[in-house]
């Protein structure tokens, strides 16, 4: 089937490129054969070294009271007595809050006269028993009724002491949230409490650091609202690892003075960890970060290799690696971009050569080259 001629001039064109293409190709290549070899990439380089390197991290923390719960009356009823100064600090055992208690007043004062006659009807008995007036059962029946008595007045006792409401330890009461005339219940919430004395912190660990951080560690933090450093000792965590998180909770004790300290402020965390004397760092424009993981170039011999890297924690302008690397490797810093694998490459100065920058071009030069 033969193309049409609407279509011939198009096909002309399209061979006409074709050979243009190719002739440029053959021109380029003939040029490339003429010029020789791509010169060695010159590059400056950083010798691996170890040095010691002090690790701190700062993690968001709260801080908790040792002790602190809402106050609730045990039993419904109506308050006639409230005595919550707010922000005031209370002894343990403070009388908060006193409920109408007049009905059970009233059977107490009955159970009490009740108890009184059994106790005389048993005297009684007693002396005529010791004479054979009456038989010992008749006395074993009034002596049970004073042991009933007795314990109806201990029940009404009971009851009288749970419509008093009091300090379940020593603390700050916070705000008022009921007034003297009230119908309570025990699900009602008279005031809150809290200790001020012995104060915790919260925090969340990441889980990469929990090995390094064990009960008794010693933390720093400080609060937004006071500039002072404070000090706290780690005494427990929580049982297992936050699996939304990844995080590990932990309670540290706050040491020393804790004036200033309010429960549930914001805290920064400061954890200094055990420095590591032997660890490997790089300048930061070393590490070229690729689509799986990061890489840095190895001058080795004057050729050039990639070399997969694991990098920890970094500052301003040098990272930790943590693996791929070993001491005395020399790593390109410069003149990155111009650099392929298995390559030549010139080491023009190693930036931390002992005794200063050392220029290594000459004696990198390969042989037979001018200066």
């Amino acid at each position: 089937m033969k193309p049409s001629s609407a279509l011939l001039p198009f096909l002309s064109l399209a061979l006409l490129l074709q050979a243009c293409g190719a002739s440029d190709r053959k021109k380029e290549a003939e040029s490339q054969q003429k010029a020789g070899p791509r010169p060695p990439a010159r590059v400056d380089a950083f010798l691996v070294q170890t040095r010691s390197l002090s690790e701190q991290i700062e993690v968001p923390g709260t801080l908790v009271a040792s002790e602190s719960t809402e106050i609730h009356p045990e039993v419904s009823g109506r308050i006639v007595s409230l005595n919550v100064r707010e922000g005031a600090v209370v002894s343990q055992g403070s009388l908060i809050a006193k409920l109408y208690d007049g009905d059970l007043q009233a059977q107490r004062r009955k159970l009490q006269v009740q108890l009184q006659q059994a106790q005389t009807t048993v005297d009684r008995y007693s002396a005529l028993a010791k004479i054979g007036g009456i038989s010992r059962q008749d006395l074993d029946v009034a002596q049970l009724q004073i042991s009933n008595a007795r314990a109806d007045l201990e029940i009404i006792n009971t009851n009288i002491r749970r419509t008093e409401v009091r300090a379940p330890f020593t603390g700050k009461l916070g705000l008022k949230m009921e007034s003297t005339g009230a119908y309570v219940t025990p699900q009602s919430v008279l005031t809150t409490i809290q200790k001020t004395t012995g104060m915790r912190i919260d925090f969340s660990l990441p889980e990469q650091y929990i090995g390094r951080v064990q009960k008794g560690t010693w933390v720093n933090f400080t609060t937004t609202n006071d500039s002072r450093v404070y000090s706290a000792q780690v005494m427990a965590t929580e049982s297992g690892i936050g699996g939304a998180t990844r995080t590990l909770t932990m309670r540290a004790l706050v040491k020393g003075d804790q004036t200033g300290l309010v429960p549930g402020s914001f805290a920064r965390v400061k954890i200094a960890f055990d420095p590591n004397p032997n660890a490997i760092m790089i300048p930061t424009q070393a590490i070229v970060p690729q689509a799986r993981g990061k890489k840095v170039y190895v001058i080795d011999s004057g050729t050039v290799k990639f070399v997969d890297v694991t990098t920890g924690i970094r500052d301003s302008s040098f990272v930790q690696v943590t693996s791929g690397l070993n001491v005395g490797d020399t790593v390109a810093i410069t003149g990155i971009l111009g650099l392929k694998p298995n390559a030549k490459a010139i080491v023009r100065k190693v930036v931390n050569a002992p005794g200063g920058n050392r220029n290594t071009a000459d004696t990198a030069r390969p042989a037979g080259a001018k200066p």
